[in-house]
């Protein structure tokens, strides 16, 4: 498979892998491009390289540059939303899409990243321990530094945490001993382990993949700021009634619930979402520059 990758992502040493879903089809346009230059300009204030991946033409595309992320933002409803297991078919079609947290994991780790920014995990599904996302199998398989507001909201927390550990995924809270609940930082669920900087972070996945010899994924959770949080325990409860009553399931599931969010909250939970998405750029970059460091 050939990677197209960005000159700038070539040259540099810190980079942090973005994922292209949350702007093709998380915001709508040209709210969608805004945010996802933020996103690389919050990498680039604190020192690193952003490289926000999509499958472009069938192309693997490692960096955006050009008119390639106001595409994707102004065409997002035209580009399809592909996971680590659907990416084959985009590539040998030609087509393009946006990468959610699993083929942007696998993509990255391809190109030699090790670290990565999203919004939140996939999990497992509110009502359905059966309906579980591919982002944790990957996760489990993929040497990649994932910094995340925990997993989704909508998301059965407790089980998602469970079903981390049972995949061998390491999980850190980054300044917390819980779980986070992407809208609010805290969700009652406790971590066992915690750390408290950057280059904390840079040691302990140098022992994980270079001393132990790990090729699973480490999940740092980084809390959304205390200013940023919002209570959505029953909108979230009314979204998942809307999608019962409409009989929407698997993977259209998650998209309705995120939409039905944002209506009743009149907005709030894409503002919120924003807000932790640049949090946990902002950590990214810190971390792969710890990282690149260590490698000096």
């Amino acid at each position: 498979m050939q990677l197209v990758v960005e000159p700038e992502v070539t040259a540099a040493r810190a980079v942090v892998a973005l994922e292209s879903t949350l702007v093709a089809h998380g915001l709508p346009w040209p709210d969608n491009l805004a945010v996802a230059r933020e996103l690389e300009d919050t990498v680039r204030a604190f020192g690193g390289t952003p490289a926000t991946i999509a499958i472009v033409d069938g192309a693997v595309r490692i960096g955006l540059g050009g008119d390639a992320l106001v595409r994707l933002a102004r065409d997002g409803s035209q580009h399809a939303k592909a996971g680590a297991t659907d990416l084959a078919v985009h590539l040998a079609r030609k087509t393009s899409a946006a990468t959610t947290v699993s083929a942007t994991a696998m993509l990255a780790a391809q190109a030699g990243i090790r670290v990565f920014a999203t919004g939140g995990i996939g999990g497992v599904h509110r009502g359905d321990a059966d309906d579980v996302s591919h982002d944790l199998v990957a996760l489990a398989r993929t040497p990649i530094v994932v910094v995340s507001a925990g997993a989704k909201a909508i998301l059965d927390l407790p089980r998602t945490l469970e079903m981390l550990e049972t995949l061998g995924v390491l999980v850190i809270g980054y300044r917390t001993n819980e779980f986070p609940a992407f809208y609010s930082p805290r969700s009652g669920l406790m971590l066992e382990h915690r750390a408290e900087s950057a280059q904390e972070l840079a040691d302990i996945v140098y022992q994980h993949w270079q001393v132990l010899g790990s090729t699973a994924g480490v999940l740092v959770c980084n809390p959304i700021p205390d200013e940023a949080a919002i209570d959505v325990d029953d909108s979230i409860t009314r979204a998942l009634e809307d999608a019962t009553l409409a009989g929407i399931t698997g993977k259209r599931l998650t998209p309705f619930l995120l939409a039905r969010l944002a209506d009743v909250t009149a907005g709030g939970s894409i503002r919120a979402n924003r807000a932790l998405a640049l949090n946990n750029a902002r950590v990214a970059a810190e971390i792969a520059v710890a990282i690149a460091a260590d490698r000096a």
